[in-house]
């Protein structure tokens, strides 16, 4: 079975107050950097932009990472992406805070995980 990890870049990016509201490309390039080289067991990585952050990265896929630029609402893609993994019989976790996007995508039987979860494997 492919393990397939979907990412809130927003949500990732927002949960540290860095400075990422100053330049938020910069801020989804180097989240999707630290993805490319993290350790993780995942067949799969998506990182989901929307808004000013889909200037950092373009989308398609590099490696075992695929970035997808929202066409509209962030949280809209990301279901989107997680219903059509579960619907091909992966397993998918979903990384955010959002307590609505996590009941929508547990709803459709992805698991969820913080962003902390994330950026402590970074």
């Amino acid at each position: 079975m492919r393990t397939v990890l979907v990412v809130d870049a927003a949500n990732v990016v927002g949960s540290r107050p860095d400075g990422w509201w100053k330049d938020r490309p910069g801020a989804a390039r180097r989240l999707h950097e630290h993805l490319m080289v993290a350790d993780t067991t995942y067949d799969e990585i998506v990182l989901v932009l929307e808004g000013a952050a889909k200037g950092g990265i373009r989308p398609g896929r590099d490696g075992h990472v695929r970035t997808v630029h929202a066409k509209g609402l962030g949280d809209d893609e990301i279901v989107a992406r997680a219903r059509t993994a579960v619907e091909a019989g992966h397993r998918v976790t979903v990384v955010t805070a959002d307590r609505f996007l996590r009941a929508r995508v547990e709803g459709l039987g992805a698991l969820t995980l913080g962003p902390a979860w994330l950026l402590d494997r970074l």
